[in-house]
Order: structure tokens, then C-alpha cells, then sequence
């Protein structure tokens, strides 16, 4: 098969990450539950030699998280979806523990994997019946089984529940994509042999859906050679127990990280994802509120240029309030980016407070939060109870903050009489804005910039 790398249906940004919190979905669950058990095998065992990296992919960092968490949390935030089974080589089974425990992950097992990859997912298959041999109820045992590749983080609810519901029914069921290259085969001499009509095949791709007792027992009548040498889940189902998989057509959002320049890719969309919105704090100040509603029409006005020159970020939508009470605690729960708008004497307390309810929703635990502070001044100085607020005041508070994975920024703007001053201070206020939320950038924490 010819080389991916022109591969038109693999843009850079191909999709989105799911960004709801670990064990919680969307308003559209309850259409999508699921009323028998459904478990994950995620075989996680990949040396990452395309890559050319020393670390296998799986476990390369994205904002401070590996690759594997990610894919663990797709899966996890899905209410219907009871345990999850990662197989890893057997050299990084305390490493796959710690991210576990660091992460927070409630529904996983970590066990060892084989010495190829039907092994290794044969072992995930076995530790599901040792769940059910280890003092559950027989009607918790996994009826459904997921197959899928730790290194596709992007998989959604609505396609697994296709593939659940699909596999119950037909006993396998598995993804797939349109070829966009076309297949040949070679001669021993390296010359064209013949080609395949590209319109009647299909790439098959996960996540793959199993009864367990399919795959359970494919794997038991399998031979030396598919264990050593086989690749294809689907076909053992087929081959050994007669099951012929529904086939289901798969969206964009199902690639792989293979290659180095997909790890790119994926901190693209997952920056992309988290950067989409923010929300804007005044306190309740009339200059604070007379800025914030300058910076909602400037970001809004920034984001028809960046459509207009097909840019492939979505600029953020800024929704603004005078605090996090009541109501509007929710954004605590679902928004990743601050503004703290600040006039003069309150800004660093109103920050600190911030910083606090932040570290109290635990925010940060699975994504860095960014909090940035823009201070409204009318002089070169800034006070807070008549004292002058250096700008290590600021570092200070930042770094304590970077340490609980909440990046801090500041941005002082000077307010201006001048009507076409002031407007182009406060484009350039949502200009570093939008750039200091898309980027999340360690290196800027705690930085008084100039708008």
C-alpha cells in the first residue's frame, strides 16, 4: 500500500477531543445507554519504532499527560462502559500504574501483555473473565467487548455505542474507512504485479465490538501462526467461529498516531479542543464590565478574520460574568480557560480567590487550566490598597499556581480616552489572549504583558 503521508482524509486537524470530565457524558447519553455490560481491552504494548522516538507513543506527554490517558478518558467518561482493561509490555506495567493513579482513573486494570499483539489482547480478553471470576455477579460479567488501539484518543460515545450495540447483535462488528491509496502488489524483482480496484475494498480500522464469547473463543482455537503472525481481530472471529462482523463506516476522528508527525497532530487538536471558550470575571466592576464587553466583540471580530483566511482554529466565544456564584459556579465545571478582568486595588486578591476555586473543582487534573489577568489601569502604576504591585508579586503567585497545573498570565492595559487608541489596545488584549490560551506555553506563566 502506498505511503500515507499525502493522505487527504488525515487533515491536521481531524477531529476533536471529547472534553468531558472522567465518568460524566454529554445531554445525549441517556439516548445512548446501554443496558448490558460492556468492558475495554486497550492493547497498549506498541514499541512506537515509526515514530523514532525511545518512548513508545502511548506514553509521549500532551500538556503534561500521556498519549494513553487520554484514550483511557474517552472511554471512561462513558457511563455505560464498566471496566477497562490496558495491556502494556511487561517493563512498563509501574509506569502504566502510576498514570493511573496520577490521573485518577477509576475504571482501569493494568495487566501484562504477550509477545505480539493478539497475545497481549488475548491476555486483556482473560482478565475479564477473571473479573467475573473474582466474586462478581454473573450478570456483571462483560457481555460486549471493545477492542480498540491506545494510541486513538479520539474516539467518540455515539460511534462505541454503534459498535456495542452492532456487536451484541451480530456477534463483531468493526470500523471502517474508504482507501485513499491504492493497493499493488510486487513482483520478487520489484516490479508492478497487479493492482486492486480501490472501490471495492475497505481499511479496517477500530474500535472492533465483540460478544465475549466470540472472542473468547476465537482465541482459544487459534493456531500458533495467527498468534505470532495474525493481525485482524475480525477474521479469528470469522475463521473460528463462523461470525461474520457487521461492518460499520467509521469518521475521520478514528486515525492512529503512527508516525511523529501525528503526535503534533494530536496536541493540535487537543490544544484546538480545550481552547474553544473562556469566561470572563468582572466582579461586578462598571469598568471592568465596560472592557470585558469590548474584549467579547474583539475576540468576535478576530474569529470572522481567522474564518475568512480559512484559518483551522476556531477562535474562542467569551461568555461574561460578574463571579462564580451561584449559576455560574457551572463554569467551573466545563470551561478550561479565565479571564479575571481587575481594576486597580482588588486584582491580585480576585485572582487568588480564583486560583482557590479552581484548585477546590480540581480542574487541573487532567488538563493545564489558564487563568489570565487583565489589569484595567488609568496611570503606569498598579496598586492594590495603595501599595504598588511589582511584578514579582505576580510571578510569585503563578509559580505556586504552575505547581497545581494552572498556568497564569498577566496583561495590563492602560485605559485611553483616545477612542481609536483604546480600541486597538483592546484587540491586542484578545490577540494575546487568544494566543495565550491556545498555546499554554510554561515559558510565559507569570509574565506581565503589555497590550
Amino acid at each position: 500500500m502506498q505511503s500515507d503521508s499525502c493522505d487527504p482524509d488525515r487533515p491536521t486537524h481531524p477531529g476533536t477531543f471529547p472534553n468531558c470530565e472522567a465518568g460524566k457524558s454529554d445531554l445525549k447519553s441517556a439516548e445512548r445507554s446501554i443496558v448490558f455490560p460492556v468492558s475495554v481491552v486497550l492493547p497498549a504494548g506498541g514499541t512506537g519504532e515509526r515514530t523514532g522516538l525511545q518512548t513508545p507513543k502511548q506514553f509521549c506527554l500532551f500538556l503534561g499527560r500521556p498519549l494513553i490517558s487520554y484514550t483511557i478518558q474517552a472511554f471512561e467518561r462513558v457511563s455505560w462502559i464498566q471496566s477497562i482493561v490496558v495491556v502494556v509490555a511487561k517493563e512498563y506495567m509501574d509506569l502504566m500504574t502510576d498514570i493511573v493513579q496520577q490521573f485518577q482513573h477509576t475504571k482501569v486494570r493494568v495487566v501484562p501483555g504477550g509477545s505480539t499483539r493478539h497475545r497481549s489482547i488475548y491476555n486483556g480478553v482473560l482478565a475479564l473473565s477473571e473479573e467475573g471470576e473474582e466474586g462478581k455477579p454473573a450478570t456483571d460479567k462483560a457481555k460486549v467487548v471493545i477492542i480498540h488501539d491506545a494510541v486513538r484518543p479520539f474516539v467518540e460515545e455515539d460511534f462505541l455505542h454503534k459498535i456495542a450495540m452492532a456487536a451484541k447483535e451480530q456477534g463483531a462488528a468493526g470500523a471502517i474507512r474508504p482507501l485513499v491509496s491504492t493497493v499493488i502488489a510486487t513482483t520478487s524483482e520489484g516490479y508492478l504485479d497487479h493492482s486492486l480496484e480501490r472501490a471495492k475494498y475497505r481499511a479496517s480500522e477500530m474500535p472492533q465490538g465483540f460478544t465475549y464469547d466470540v472472542i473468547h473463543q476465537a482465541y482459544q482455537k487459534c493456531s500458533e501462526s495467527d498468534f505470532e503472525f495474525g493481525t485482524e481481530c475480525l477474521h479469528l472471529a470469522l475463521q473460528y467461529c463462523g461470525t461474520n462482523a457487521k461492518l460499520i463506516q467509521g469518521p475521520p476522528t478514528l486515525w492512529k498516531v503512527t508516525y511523529k508527525r501525528d503526535l503534533a497532530a494530536a496536541e493540535s487538536i487537543i490544544k484546538d479542543t480545550l481552547s474553544r471558550s473562556a469566561c470572563v470575571i468582572t466582579g461586578g466592576s462598571a469598568q471592568a464590565v465596560t472592557l470585558a464587553d469590548a474584549l467579547q466583540k474583539a475576540v468576535a471580530a478576530l474569529n470572522v478574520v481567522r474564518v475568512c483566511r480559512s484559518h483551522p482554529t476556531k477562535m474562542k466565544e467569551l461568555d461574561v460574568i460578574p463571579d462564580l456564584t451561584g449559576e455560574n459556579g457551572a463554569y467551573l465545571l466545563n470551561d478550561w480557560n479565565f479571564i479575571q478582568v481587575s481594576v486597580n486595588r482588588s486584582c491580585l486578591s480576585e485572582v487568588e480567590a480564583l486560583l482557590i476555586d479552581l484548585e477546590a473543582a480540581k480542574r487541573a487534573l487532567l488538563h493545564p487550566l489558564v487563568v489570565i489577568l487583565v489589569l484595567l489601569s488609568g496611570s503606569d502604576e498598579l496598586s492594590v490598597s495603595g501599595r504598588v504591585v511589582e511584578p514579582e508579586a505576580i510571578m510569585d503567585l503563578a509559580s505556586a499556581a504552575k505547581l497545581r497545573n494552572i498556568l497564569l498570565y498577566g496583561i495590563q492595559l492602560h485605559q485611553s480616552k483616545d477612542t481609536q487608541r483604546w480600541e486597538r489596545s483592546v484587540l491586542r488584549v484578545a490577540e494575546i489572549t487568544s494566543a495565550l490560551i491556545r498555546e499554554r506555553s510554561p515559558a510565559l506563566v507569570g509574565q506581565l504583558l503589555q497590550a
